[in-house]
């Protein structure tokens, strides 16, 4: 079946996107200056599956999921969130940006970070009812923060912090999860965490799709994976896609032989 949908530059396009697919994109070209970040990418995300998005710095991992996202705008191409435009769908999908990227000075408690999640069924008046608190408690729960609920997000380790934002996903009980480099600086213990609710989310349905860097851990945490080094490169299950010919294509001489044979 095809679909039509508005192209960036505000032209319609009739393309075959799949309709069952959490997350399609069809020829997306993004630019920050003369050279594309990424460009003209294809890539489908499967429902119910983990997906990483790997390649090496600079290769346009993180702007294909803001992109995705309409945090940056594209030069070209299509995003189809279950068949329909992003905006139509956006309620479903949940977002773990970067860590650095965030400000962690700001003046606020773990608690009222969480329930950010919830601000669209929250309404107008932004009244927050004893079921909101509830979910935004559970959601602390799952990732180990429930004692930290009351303190401030800025008094925090690395870590502590990136479980927090993962928990404020969670309370969106969304379908769909994009996060940017969820595992980036963190210990041992949150990594293992993480991973955890990851599966959870994913045996529930749910499809999961995470910038990662860490190549060792892909065939132990991901059932696919999208190699993109600006085009894509490869994209489909971990035993059809992660292999040495597709990182050396991705990564170059940038990737060390150890580090390939860890991998693989």
């Amino acid at each position: 079946m095809s679909l039509d949908l508005i192209a960036a530059e505000g032209h319609r396009v009739t393309s075959s996107i799949e309709f069952d697919a959490p997350l399609a994109i069809r020829g997306l070209t993004v630019s920050y200056g003369e050279k594309p970040a990424v460009f003209s990418v294809d890539a489908t995300f499967h429902p119910g599956e983990m997906t990483a998005i790997i390649g090496p710095n600079g290769a346009g991992k993180s702007t294909l999921l803001k992109a995705a996202l309409g945090i940056v705008k594209p030069l070209s191409g299509l995003i189809s969130v279950w068949g329909q435009p992003l905006a139509s769908e956006r309620a479903r999908i949940a977002y773990v940006p970067q860590r650095a990227s965030v400000d962690w000075d700001f003046p606020t408690r773990v608690l009222d970070v969480v329930m950010m999640g919830q601000y669209r069924s929250l309404g107008l008046l932004r009244r927050v009812s004893g079921a909101h608190r509830k979910i935004a408690l559970d959601s602390l729960a799952r990732v180990g923060m429930e004692s930290f609920a009351s303190r401030q997000i800025g008094q925090l380790s690395g870590g502590q912090q990136q479980r927090v934002f993962l928990a404020r996903a969670l309370a969106q009980e969304a379908d769909l999860y994009l996060l940017d480099e969820p595992f980036a600086g963190v210990d041992a213990a949150t990594e293992k965490a993480i991973i955890s609710v990851l599966q959870e989310l994913r045996a529930a349905g749910k499809t999961v799709v995470a910038v990662h860097h860490d190549l060792a851990t892909v065939p132990e945490y991901f059932d696919r994976v999208f190699l993109i080094n600006t085009t894509r490169i490869a994209e489909g299950t971990v035993a059809e896609a992660f292999t040495q010919p597709n990182l050396q294509a991705a990564y170059g001489g940038r990737l060390a032989t150890a580090q390939m044979g860890a991998a693989i």
